[in-house]
């Protein structure tokens, strides 16, 4: 995806208030400052989670990870003179992740989350940490992360681990749209490496910041395709001489599940006509994939609602182990590295999406038929006579349309179900997050190229009828899309013409109508 432009006016404070994903996603984008809390009680409340971790210590009490080897490796005593040692330990031995780098905005996305998690004071690190990430943040100095390598509990080890190399000096890093090593970029921004307290690299590794990133920027997406899914359902009613009465109100108020009434209000607002009469309706009954168009895409309006509160407590929570309560000087062992809520939420989301996408392939199909387009020709073929024989319009894109939504279908498969015993039969029960997240913007990907080229067919299919397709969606889209794709009026690749409506859509410049109540 095209990464948005930077703007960094508004400041984001880190520290006492929750942060929410809007939020979150404007510090990801670097549209945002971010700053920690600059009041004394914000500072003290990390101090002494910092004093009791280091009285513990001094007690001669057990802190995982610290006096202990990790993982199955926790009844290894580590002697007080290797504890320093042990961070880099830590980090060094989890630096295998494989596969593709996160994107820069996934990336600051994951460093906001780490940063907004470690500012609780529940951790017994230093403010110093924090503010390097915010250093790290705000010049956009970002860590390489290969996406492939966290099974999603002790949280995003492996992923993390790069985070923690980027703060020490190690390993690379992205800076000024190059890749650099970290050392070298460090220096020139004039960023000291940190040495790391006893605690440190645990406290950044054992969380769920990398699967919450991923999942907050799908839940936008999915949001925002749902928008984009009812205007093609209003163009596709119109063209096809659809029933316009199957989006009244009354319908969506007898059975009032709050997507569906979200979505017909959204398709009743887009098919209104502009100075002409409506166009003559065809039958009484359209297909499912038109009628039941607000029940299908409602279903991902509300997986993206659910996500997002889900996700709001996720990035806001504390996630690492252990956690130290300052107040008694408790050090709390305990499981919140866990990342079973973002796992869930990804799969139901990635599942709604994907039935979009079976969705909109019904609805290319409804628009390619003469006997259920109201009479539109074969695959949009423009032109007449003997020479529109020799073209075939939009055939091949039905066929990649199909393509797209099976692997789309494909990918639903739960990635919380295939919890597995990894690490010495340790971490016996794992939640599969981090890859319930990258499967649900893989399946993103796929819904919107389709997407993309329903609505270039749909264009089509309004430039065919004319002034007898005179909704306000219908035209608006239709006017955006052709300042950069013409009508094809023969035969040619149309590669190209994906691309450039992805790209419109991408960069917000499709008016595919608010996300608000229509």
């Amino acid at each position: 995806m095209t990464e948005p432009r930077r703007n960094t006016a508004r400041p984001c404070v880190i520290g006492s208030d929750p942060v929410g994903m809007d939020e979150l996603l404007a510090l990801a984008r670097g549209e945002a400052e971010v700053r920690l809390d600059p009041s004394p009680g914000f500072r003290a409340r990390i101090q002494a989670a910092a004093r009791a971790l280091d009285a513990q210590l001094r007690a001669g009490g057990a802190v995982y990870g610290v006096t202990t080897g990790v993982g199955a490796s926790v009844g290894n005593e580590i002697p007080a003179e290797l504890r320093g040692e042990m961070p880099y330990h830590l980090m060094r031995f989890h630096g295998c992740g494989t596969g593709p780098f996160l994107s820069e905005v996934e990336t600051a996305a994951v460093v906001a989350i780490r940063l907004a998690c470690l500012a609780k004071g529940r951790s017994g690190v230093r403010v110093e940490l924090l503010e390097r990430l915010c250093e790290l943040l705000n010049q956009r100095l970002l860590p390489r992360i290969p996406e492939r390598g966290s099974v999603g509990a002790s949280g995003d080890l492996t992923p993390l681990s790069y985070l923690v190399a980027t703060l020490v000096g190690e390993r690379e890093v992205s800076w000024r749209g190059e890749v650099r090593p970290a050392a070298e970029a460090l220096h020139e921004a004039g960023i000291a490496p940190i040495g790391l307290a006893p605690k440190e690299s645990l406290a950044l590794m054992n969380g769920t910041s990398v699967m919450t990133a991923v999942a907050c920027l799908a839940t936008e997406r999915a949001a925002r395709l749902a928008r984009l899914a009812a205007a093609l359902t209003a163009v596709a009613s119109q063209v096809t001489r659809g029933n316009p009465g199957h989006f009244d109100a009354r319908i969506f108020d007898w059975k009032p599940h709050p997507g569906p009434q979200r979505v017909a209000g959204w398709i009743r607002e887009d098919l209104t006509a502009g100075t002409l009469p409506p166009p003559p309706q065809e039958r009484l009954q359209d297909r499912y994939s038109i009628r039941c168009a607000p029940h299908v895409i409602g279903v991902l309006v509300e997986a993206a609602d659910a996500a997002r509160r889900s996700l709001e407590i996720e990035l806001n929570g504390v996630d690492d182990n252990p956690l130290i309560d300052a107040a008694s000087g408790d050090v709390l062992h305990g499981g919140n590295f866990y990342g079973g809520h973002v796992g869930f939420a990804m799969d139901g989301l990635k599942t709604a999406v994907a039935s979009v996408a079976d969705l909109l392939d019904r609805q290319l199909c409804l628009l390619c038929m003469p006997e259920t387009s109201g009479g539109l020709p074969a695959n949009l073929v423009a032109g007449t006579g003997a020479e529109a024989l020799a073209h075939h319009g939009f055939k091949a894109m039905q066929i990649a349309t199909s393509s797209l939504a099976a692997e789309a279908l494909k990918a639903t498969v739960p990635a919380t179900a295939f919890s597995r015993s990894t690490e010495s039969h340790n971490q016996d029960k794992v939640s599969m997050g981090t890859i319930a997240a990258r499967d649900c913007r893989q399946v993103l990907e796929l819904t919107e190229t389709v997407a993309a080229i329903v609505l270039l067919a749909a264009c089509q299919a309004v430039d065919l009828r004319g002034d007898e397709t005179n909704g306000r969606r219908a035209r608006a889209l239709r006017d955006a899309v052709r300042k950069s794709v013409p009508l094809v009026e023969a035969d040619r690749r149309q590669d190209r013409d994906i691309e450039a409506v992805l790209a419109l859509y991408r960069s917000g410049e499709l008016p595919i109508g608010g996300l608000g109540e229509a």
